[in-house]
C-alpha cells in the first residue's frame, strides 16, 4: 500500500516521505522575474513590459535529490491606487512536481509607474506554506514603466547644427546630449555609416560623446534617450557638414636645391639641416615627389627646425613619411621629438627577434610591424589616438602589428628628422632617404592613409601586335620590342567580312586592327630583358583566347623567369579546365609553387578571348589573378612572400619546365601591358 501524500516514483527516484505535512516556505533566492532575482527598495528594476515573474517550489521533503513531490504555486500581487485604496490580483498553478519551475505571467492590468509587490507560497492536500515574503522572507517589487521619453536634444560646438562646413575629417569633435525626464539613464546613438552604440548618463541626466569624421560631407547623428525601464523615445536627428581635413601642422617635402642647409616647410618652421644631410637625392616613383634627402647616418645627418611640432602628445597626433633604408639593421629613427634627455616617440625601424621591423614607440609602448628592406621604398606612419589611449602604426597605408595602449609623456622638446634622443646624446640615427615628412594634430582618416601611400602603377610597356615588321612588334611607346619566333605571326584582318561569317569570326582581331596568333609548337614572341621587376610590386595583363577546344597539355600565354623557372606565368590547365597564374618561389628547379585558379572553358576559336591580369603587391607580400577585370572572392587572391627578381624577357606562348622552354599556347594574344606598381581594381577593369 501507498503513503497518502506520496506518489510513484520514476526509476532511479526516492519516494517523498509520508505523514501530511505542508510544504516548506519558498525563498526569496528563489523567486525571479524576467531571469532576474528578488529585489525590494530602492533597488527594484524598472520594467517596461508586464514580466512574467517564477519560483521555486518545495513540497514536504524540500527538494532533496531524487525526491518528487506535488505542489501547486499560488501567487499574489498588490500595489497602492492614487486613491490610496489596496488592489490585489492573484492566481494558482495547477498541481505538479516540485523539481519543475513555476511561473505566472501577471496580467495588463497591472497599472504603470506605481510600486507592484509580488509574492508566492506552496500548498498541497495537507495545506499551505508560508508565504515568500513572511519572517525572514521580503515582498519582490517592480515598476511598470510603458512611458516613452522625450526626444533629447543634442549640442556641439565643435560640429553645429547650423548648416555651415566645418574642418573635418579626422578632428575629433564633441557631442552633448540632454533630457527633461528625471529617470534617464542612457542615450543611444549612431552616426551614418558606423554601428550603434550606447552612452551612460551621468548624475545630471546628460551625456558626452566624442567622434572624429572619416571623411567629409554630410553626417546626421540620431540619438534616443533611453530610461532605466529601457525605453526609448522618438530620435533626435542632428545633421551637421564636415569639410576637409585641416592641413598638417608641419611639412616637410625635403626636395630643396643641392647645397641647400635648410629645408623648407610647406607648414610650420624651416628645418635647420646637418651636414650630412644631401638634397636632389631620388623619390619614389609615382608619387608627386621630384627628391627627397639622404642622411648619410653620421652625428650631422639630422634636420630640426629647433621647436617642437606636435603640442601635445597626451591629444591625437600622427608623423609620416616616405623613407628609404640604406641600413637595416640596428634602431634606426626616422621621426622623433624630445622630452628631456629622452624622447616622447620615436617612429622608425628596430630589430624585432632576427629580422628588422618598422617600429613606433610612445613611452614605454611599441608597436612594430612590417618588414624594412635596403633599397626599398615605403610610407610609414604612426598614430596616437587619446580617445582610446592606443597607438597604431601603419606601412604603405596599411595597419601592421597590433593596436597597442600607450601613456605618453610629456614631450615638448625638438622635433627631429632622422635622429632620438637619448641620455648620452642623439642616437640611432637614419642612413637612407627621407621625403614629405608631415605631422598632424587630429587623426589621419582611412583614405587619407591611402592616397599619402600610394604610388601610382607606372607603364613599362604596352604592345598593340598589330604590327610586326622585320619580326619585332613595336612598343607603343618605343620601348622594347617582342620577336617573333618561329610558329609566330601577325594576323589583320585588311578587308573587311561579315562578321557572322564562321571564318571571319575566328579571325576577328580580339582588339585594334591585329593579334598575334602561335601555332602551338613553336610560335612566341619574347623581350630580351625583363619588363617589370618582379621582386617589386608589378601589374601584368593580356587579351588571350585558345584555338584548341580540347588541348592535351598546358599551354602557358604569358610568363617572365629566369634561368630555371618562371617568376610568373598564366597558363591554361586542360586537366581543370581553368586558367591558373603560377608563381615559382624561386629560380630553381623543382622550387616551390603558389597557384590561384580560375575555372573557364576552352574558347573553341570563337569570341574575344579573356583578359588574365596578374597583380604582385610587394608592400602586402600578395598575389592577385584577375580574368576579365575580376579576381575570384575565394581563391583569387593569396599570401606571397617569396617574391625574386627575375632575370628573364616577358615570353608569349611559352613559360620554363624542367626541360626547358615548354607549354607553347595554341591560340591568340593581343593588346599585352606591363606596369611597374599596383592597378587597382577599377583601372583593372579599365583596361580593353
Amino acid at each position: 500500500m501507498i503513503a497518502a501524500g506520496t506518489v510513484l516514483a520514476t526509476p532511479g527516484t526516492v519516494l517523498a516521505a509520508a505523514g501530511g505535512l505542508p510544504p516548506k516556505q519558498p525563498q526569496t533566492a528563489d523567486l525571479t522575474m524576467g531571469g532576474a532575482g528578488c529585489v525590494t527598495g530602492e533597488d527594484r528594476p524598472y520594467v517596461r513590459t508586464v514580466p512574467k515573474v517564477t519560483a521555486r517550489l518545495y513540497g514536504p521533503g524540500g527538494g532533496q535529490p531524487g525526491e518528487v513531490s506535488r505542489v501547486q504555486g499560488e501567487f499574489e500581487a498588490w500595489w497602492q491606487t492614487e486613491g490610496g485604496a489596496e488592489q490585489r490580483v492573484s492566481m494558482t498553478t495547477g498541481m505538479k512536481g516540485d523539481t519543475a519551475p513555476f511561473s505566472w505571467q501577471l496580467p495588463d492590468t497591472i497599472p504603470d509607474e506605481t510600486v507592484v509587490s509580488w509574492r508566492v507560497r506552496a500548498v498541497n492536500d495537507d495545506g499551505a506554506s508560508a508565504w515568500s515574503s513572511e519572517g525572514a522572507g521580503a515582498p519582490c517589487e517592480f515598476v511598470y514603466d510603458r512611458t516613452q521619453p522625450d526626444a533629447p536634444v543634442v549640442t556641439s560646438t565643435d560640429y553645429p547644427d547650423d548648416n555651415t562646413w566645418t574642418p573635418g575629417a579626422g578632428v575629433r569633435g564633441t557631442f552633448r546630449f540632454t533630457a527633461q525626464a528625471e529617470d534617464i539613464v542612457a542615450y543611444a546613438y549612431s552616426f551614418i555609416g558606423e554601428p550603434p552604440r550606447t552612452a551612460e548618463a551621468r548624475p545630471d541626466r546628460s551625456a558626452e560623446i566624442s567622434f572624429v569624421p572619416k571623411g567629409s560631407g554630410v553626417q546626421i547623428l540620431s540619438v534616443q534617450a533611453q530610461d532605466r525601464a529601457g525605453n526609448r523615445g522618438l530620435p533626435t536627428n542632428y545633421t551637421f557638414r564636415i569639410g576637409e581635413g585641416p592641413a598638417p601642422v608641419a611639412r616637410w617635402k625635403l626636395a630643396d636645391a643641392e647645397g641647400s642647409r635648410s629645408a623648407a616647410a610647406e607648414n610650420g618652421t624651416a628645418a635647420r639641416a646637418g651636414k650630412g644631410v644631401a638634397f636632389g637625392a631620388p623619390a619614389p616613383s609615382g608619387t608627386p615627389l621630384t627628391s627627397t634627402a639622404s642622411l648619410d647616418g653620421t652625428g650631422h645627418g639630422f634636420l630640426t627646425p629647433g621647436a617642437p611640432v606636435v603640442a601635445g602628445t597626451a591629444k591625437d597626433f600622427a608623423v609620416g613619411g616616405w623613407v628609404r633604408p640604406a641600413r637595416v639593421d640596428g634602431t634606426r629613427t626616422v621621426l622623433s621629438q624630445d622630452a628631456g634627455t629622452a624622447r616622447a616617440f620615436t617612429l622608425g625601424l628596430t630589430q624585432a627577434g632576427s629580422a628588422p621591423a618598422w617600429s613606433f614607440a610612445i613611452g614605454g609602448a611599441r608597436v612594430t610591424g612590417g618588414l624594412p628592406e635596403t633599397g626599398d621604398w615605403a610610407y610609414v606612419l604612426g598614430q596616437y589616438d587619446a580617445e582610446t589611449g592606443t597607438a597604431r602604426l601603419y606601412v604603405n597605408g596599411r595597419a601592421v602589428g597590433e593596436e597597442t595602449a600607450a601613456t605618453p609623456v610629456a614631450g615638448e622638446g625638438d622635433f627631429q628628422i632622422g635622429r632620438a634622443r637619448g641620455a648620452q646624446g642623439y642616437r640611432d640615427r637614419w642612413q637612407g632617404e627621407i621625403g614629405d615628412v608631415r605631422a598632424y594634430d587630429r587623426i589621419v582618416v582611412p583614405d587619407e592613409l591611402t592616397a599619402l601611400a600610394t604610388r601610382a602603377a607606372q607603364r613599362t610597356g604596352h604592345w598593340a601586335l598589330d604590327t610586326a615588321p622585320d619580326g619585332l612588334a613595336p612598343e607603343t611607346d618605343g620601348g622594347a620590342p617582342l620577336k617573333l619566333g618561329a610558329g609566330a605571326s601577325i594576323f589583320r584582318l585588311d578587308t573587311p567580312c561579315d562578321p557572322l561569317d564562321q571564318v571571319c569570326a575566328q579571325d576577328w582581331p580580339l582588339e585594334g586592327d591585329g593579334h598575334l596568333r602561335l601555332d602551338g609548337v613553336s610560335g612566341h614572341a619574347a623581350t630580351d630583358a625583363p619588363v617589370v621587376d618582379t621582386s617589386g610590386s608589378f601589374t601584368v595583363s593580356a587579351r588571350v583566347r585558345l584555338t584548341d577546344d580540347a588541348p592535351a597539355t598546358p599551354m602557358t600565354a604569358i610568363s617572365q623567369g629566369g634561368e630555371h623557372g618562371d617568376a610568373f606565368k598564366v597558363r591554361f590547365d586542360p586537366e581543370n579546365s581553368s586558367w591558373d597564374l603560377v608563381l615559382a618561389h624561386a629560380d630553381e628547379p623543382g622550387a616551390p609553387e603558389t597557384v590561384l585558379r580560375r575555372i573557364e572553358w576552352p574558347d573553341g576559336d570563337f569570341g574575344v578571348g579573356h583578359r588574365v591580369t596578374v597583380v604582385y603587391d610587394a608592400s602586402a607580400n600578395e598575389v592577385s589573378f584577375y580574368v576579365d577585370g575580376w579576381a575570384e572572392s575565394d581563391g583569387g587572391t593569396a599570401a606571397f612572400d617569396a617574391a625574386w627578381k627575375s632575370t628573364g624577357g616577358l615570353q608569349l606562348g611559352r613559360g620554363r619546365t624542367a626541360d626547358g622552354w615548354g607549354e607553347q599556347l595554341k591560340g591568340v594574344v593581343d593588346s599585352v601591358y606591363a606596369y611597374q606598381g599596383v592597378l587597382s581594381e577599377t583601372e583593372i577593369r579599365q583596361l580593353p
